[in-house]
This record gives structure tokens, C-alpha cells and sequence, in this order.
């Protein structure tokens, strides 16, 4: 799956007569390329674009302008019912809360043998064959078939949606937030679920998540956005200590840590409207290094010293240094802070 320089703007509901008009930009001259057997983690505050990101890869959402190819082919120029086969035969889809994605009044076998009945696959029984093979890919005993939604718990239910997301076996799954409506005793059940599925089946993923040590554990890669924009592209061993834009290095610096407590990096103000971003670097009303360049232009894409093109690359005008450690940009982000008050 490719994204070419996608962009995805929402009108403003509601308002009245001075917002008429108005665009939500949900995303911003997006590029992303997954390939096959990588999962690519998805961090950011919440309004960076994360699921909007996640929606345009499973075609849910139609780009304003850019493409989406997959397997070399643009997706929207595809004929409607061509589209529909291979989107939904190629990318599986868990969305975040199990108790509304499920249709509460259908079986888990109906659930599950939906999928398989809209795209025609096997005989009846063959895919009453391919349902019992699901339930126990995903860890549920065979009699879970007969029940509903709402006799599952959480866990049973997001296991029954990603046994669902894999009933036409896709290439690359989408997971958007899939452990954030789950009790904390139930998630790392789900997330040894998908990373055992990842290693079984050979699957691409997208991994969408607040949780951004879990981001780290489950990715290859890393990307941080913020408002509708990616700044960062990072192997996941280098995202912690060695992110060069400076929202990357903030983010991460909020996550508690047991061994080496710090202060989280200082941010100055809230995110900015993403119905009128800030110009040039968004970032920039908020960034301890920011200056009069950052509000002239948003920088391009950089490669980190040292990285292969697209390995590790950044948008920034001021990135941090490869040396600079947390504890000396807390200091730097103080004293800035300081300074402007």
C-alpha cells in the first residue's frame, strides 16, 4: 500500500454563519509506504490524523486529492466494484471499541461468515469450515460461534473483530486504537494476539495507538504526525533517544518510565485549530527552537545523518541533534519557556 502526497479535508459541522465554509485538514501532503510484513506504528495527539490516516488505507475515507495505490494499481480510479474486491479481500480493518463495530444482534458465526458470503468464497461449507478455523486462530473455543456480542467480554469481542478483519486473509491489517476500550489485565492478551498473528500469517500491519511505548514494541517503523502531517519516519529502535524532530522527542518524553523517571518536555499553549494551522512548521507555536523560518515555510523531508534515504527522515528546520539527550532538552525548553513569559 502507497500514499502519494494525500490530502483530506472535512467541511466544519455546525458553527453557524461565521464558520460556513470552513475546512477541517485532517490530513496534509501525507506520503507512506507499507510494505509486505512491516507494521508501522501510527503516534500522535489526539486530532494529529491518526484514524484519518487509518481510514484512507482501508478506503473508508476518499482523499481530496493524492492517490492511494494498491499493489501498484490507484484505488480510486478503480471502477466502484473492483475497488470493493480488492480493498476488501486485501486490507482487514479492527476498529477501536469491539461493542460497536460488532452488530449486536448477529451470531459470531454470522459475523464471522458475513465477510466470506459478500465476497463469494468456498462452498457453504467451506466457509462454515473457514469460521471454525478463525475462532481458533484468534483463541476462542468453537462453541463461542453460537453467541452474541454481549455475552463476550471485551477481549472475546476485539478477538472476534480481528478474526473478522482476517476472514478473507488480507495482506495488511489496519488497527486503529485496538486495545484502548479494553481493561489494562485484557491488552497485553490482544497485543500478543497480533503481534503472534503478524508472525504467522506474514502480515503487514498498521498499528495505531496513544500508547506509545506499545507503539514501539509492536512496530518496525514509527511515525509521528501532528495535525494532519507526518514530521517523522523512524526505526523503532531509534524513536525513544534518537527522534531528531523535536514534537517526536516531547511526545516520547511524556511516557513514564520506571528505570529513569524524567520530566516531560515542556510544550508551550494547546494544539493548534486544524481549521487554521499556524503557517509555515504547525508546530512552530509551540517548539522551544521555533524562529522566524519556521513561520516562512514548512521544511521538507530530510534523511538523518548517517540513514539510508527513507530510513530515518524528518520534517524540521531545527532538528535535534543525534547527541542531545532528554534531560538536556527539558533544560533548553525551559529556559525558552521562561524567556517568552
Amino acid at each position: 500500500m502507497e500514499l502519494s502526497d494525500v490530502h483530506l479535508d472535512y467541511p466544519v459541522r455546525g458553527g453557524g454563519l461565521l464558520r460556513r465554509g470552513e475546512r477541517v485538514r485532517a490530513l496534509v501532503g501525507a506520503d507512506l509506504t507499507i510494505a509486505p510484513g512491516e507494521t508501522v506504528g501510527v503516534v500522535g495527539e489526539s486530532g494529529c490524523g491518526k484514524s484519518t490516516l487509518a481510514r484512507v488505507l482501508v478506503g473508508i475515507a476518499r482523499p481530496t486529492s493524492g492517490t492511494v495505490s494498491h499493489r501498484g494499481r490507484e484505488l480510486w480510479a478503480m471502477p466502484p466494484a473492483e475497488r470493493r474486491a480488492a480493498i476488501g479481500a486485501g486490507v482487514g480493518m479492527v476498529f477501536q471499541d469491539p461493542a460497536t463495530a460488532l452488530n449486536r444482534r448477529l451470531t459470531v458465526h454470522r459475523l464471522l461468515r458475513d465477510p466470506l458470503d459478500v465476497h463469494r468464497r468456498g462452498t457453504p461449507a467451506e466457509r462454515d469450515a473457514r469460521v471454525r478455523e478463525l475462532l481458533g486462530l484468534v483463541g476462542l473455543p468453537a462453541h463461542a460461534a453460537d453467541a452474541l456480542p454481549g455475552q463476550l467480554s471485551g477481549g472475546q469481542r476485539q478477538r472476534v473483530a480481528i478474526a473478522r478483519a482476517l476472514a478473507l486473509e488480507p495482506a495488511l491489517l489496519v488497527a486503529d486504537e485496538p486495545t484502548s476500550a479494553l481493561d489494562v489485565s485484557v491488552r497485553a492478551q490482544i497485543l500478543n494476539l497480533l503481534l503472534d498473528l503478524r508472525a504467522r500469517l506474514g502480515l503487514a500491519m498498521v498499528f495505531v495507538s496513544h500508547d506509545i511505548q506499545t507503539v514501539r514494541r509492536m512496530s518496525d517503523r514509527v511515525i509521528t504526525m501532528y495535525l494532519g502531517r507526518i514530521v517523522e519516519e523512524s526505526p523503532a529502535a531509534r524513536v525513544t533517544g534518537q527522534a531528531r524532530h523535536p514534537y517526536t522527542r516531547a511526545l516520547f518524553s511524556a511516557t513514564p518510565g520506571l528505570l529513569d523517571p524524567i520530566e516531560p518536555i515542556p510544550l508551550t499553549g494547546a494544539l493548534p485549530s486544524a481549521t487554521r494551522p499556524p503557517s509555515g512548521c504547525p508546530f512552530r507555536t509551540r517548539c522551544w527552537k521555533a524562529d522566524g523560518r519556521c513561520a516562512e515555510s514548512m521544511p521538507d523531508f530530510r534523511d538523518a545523518d548517517g540513514e539510508t534515504p527513507g530510513g530515518h527522515r524528518f520534517r524540521c528546520h531545527h532538528p535535534v541533534a543525534a547527541e542531545e539527550t532528554t534531560h538536556q532538552l527539558v533544560a533548553q525548553a525551559t529556559e525558552a519557556k521562561e524567556r517568552s513569559a
